[in-house]
């Protein structure tokens, strides 16, 4: 920490004293920071938010959370009813998020039990309970088994089903269980929605009341809100600034022990064996590159031969290539190969890199050929010379390199996308954060806390071994 120091508070000025140049300096390494800082710290603050929160575009810092209630819709013989339950469990109002493991620690007919009315109803549907009680009903009362798929019949197999003769059999509340599976006007699904629950002056009597909104942070000036004390009342608008809410600092760590142990919801993957996948692809494809660029920049380097300079341009004008450009010739040849579908398909067509043989062959020119020519002296065979006296002069830039391979195989999604895509075993870690959003679901809270993970190694990597990328960079220039 102390060399960090003095390198920050160095100066131009004599005696400490800043200079126009110093002022200029720092301001430069202070906008750097921020352009780098700031990105990820979003990132990290957004990966620890609950859903609610993130699909509220809640632009708070902190991972909060509100004291919420439940608005209830109810419909019934006499129309819709909209009214607000208080008081609701977390697990309740956050019912539709949970997995099957966890909805099964609840007692969810024990919950009920202690309930009666629309409440009953609205959270018998909220849970899921009609259709489980209305399928225990059809069979224990022998029902004709139609009723199970009532729902996705025509309008004239419907009308062919004598409800009234079914219904006539049965209990009002064993009616009303299974008109409501059935979707019966005038028993239309029951609804609960999680809102937050805020105080705010009555727009016309200035009355301090507790209202339920749908969310406390909006780019709008004034939000809907319902009057928790009258809810069948007319929608106001409220001034956002006239909002109070009681908020908490939560963060849900769930986002990153989910994915990790395969258990997101609404995502048949596990991120660890992605994880997985990613290590072998980068070490595996990382030892290829350093092996085959050293080989083709010895062979440039050191060696005099007829096309020697066509080659190495040729090399070079890969260069200017766009990737996207030979993706169908990529996709062929691993299809032609057999590698479609496993990880040998990602590891291969990457191996060798135009920039790794540059990069190689600018720093062996810088290696005196004397050293080799005192090894073959000495009968050492040109693998020997490769082996024992090259590789360990070129270290300093082989390091520069493997260095760039891990940070380049381990960010690759193209070629991924090219050669496992339909394979799921074999997805890295840069398809799997693609699953987390699809056409009909968004895991946005599991996409970030896996994109911090996902930054750990490149970061770890790059900010311990800088020095090398520096050093063997700088010395493929020295003659």
């Amino acid at each position: 920490m102390s060399a960090v120091w003095t390198f920050l508070t160095r100066t131009q000025g004599r005696n400490g004293r800043l200079t126009l140049t110093d002022y200029a300096s720092y301001a430069y390494l202070l906008l750097g920071f921020l352009i780098i800082f700031v990105p990820v710290s979003w990132i990290g603050l957004n990966s620890v938010k609950s859903a609610f929160q993130l699909e509220k575009q809640d632009l708070s810092l902190l991972p909060t959370d509100y004291v919420r209630v439940g608005r209830g819709t109810y419909n019934g013989p006499d129309g819709r009813e909209i009214f607000i339950i208080s008081d609701l469990p977390d697990w309740v109002l956050n019912w539709s998020d949970l997995k099957a493991d966890e909805k099964a620690l609840h007692d969810v007919n024990a919950f009920l039990e202690g309930l009666d009315g629309r409440e009953l109803y609205v959270l018998r549907s909220h849970l899921g309970q009609v259709s489980v009680q209305a399928r225990q009903l059809i069979e224990e009362k022998a029902l004709p088994d139609l009723l199970i798929r009532y729902s996705s019949m025509s309008p004239e197999s419907k009308a062919a089903i004598d409800l009234d003769s079914v219904l006539s059999q049965l209990t009002d509340d064993e009616s009303r269980i299974l008109l409501e599976y059935l979707g019966v006007e005038p028993y239309k699904a029951n609804r609960l929605v999680s809102q937050v629950l805020v105080t705010a002056p009555h727009p016309e009597t200035g009355e301090i009341k507790s209202w339920s909104v749908a969310s406390v942070t909006t780019r709008q000036e004034k939000i809907s809100a319902r009057a928790v004390d009258d809810p069948a009342a007319k929608v106001v608008r409220l001034p956002v600034e006239s909002l109070t809410a009681t908020s908490m600092i939560r963060p849900a760590w769930t986002n990153y022990t989910d994915p990790l142990q395969g258990k997101a919801y609404g995502i048949d993957l596990d991120f660890m064996t992605c994880i997985t996948n990613s290590v072998l692809v980068t070490v595996i494809a990382t030892i290829l590159t350093l092996l085959i660029n050293s080989m083709a920049a010895f062979a440039l380097s050191k060696y005099q031969f007829r096309g020697q300079v066509f080659f190495f341009v040729v090399i070079l004008a890969t260069l200017m290539v766009p990737a996207t450009i030979t993706l169908v010739g990529v996709f062929k040849a691993i299809n032609a190969a057999g590698l479609s579908g496993t990880i040998w398909g990602v590891i291969i067509p990457g191996a060798a890199t135009p920039t790794g043989v540059f990069l190689l062959r600018q720093y062996m020119l810088t290696i005196p050929d004397e050293l080799l020519e005192a090894a073959r002296m000495d009968a050492a065979s040109e693998w020997k010379v490769y082996w024992r006296i090259m590789l360990p002069l070129a270290l300093p830039a082989l390091a520069a390199l493997g260095i760039l391979s891990v940070i380049w195989r381990w960010n690759d999604l193209i070629l991924p996308m090219v050669a496992v895509a339909t394979t799921k075993e074999a997805y890295t870690i840069q398809l799997c954060l693609l699953e987390f959003r699809g056409e009909h679901i968004s895991q946005e809270h599991y996409r970030l806390a896996m994109t911090m993970v996902s930054l750990i190694p490149t970061t770890l990597v790059f900010v311990f071994l800088q020095k090398y990328i520096t050093t063997g960079i700088a010395n493929t220039g020295l003659k």
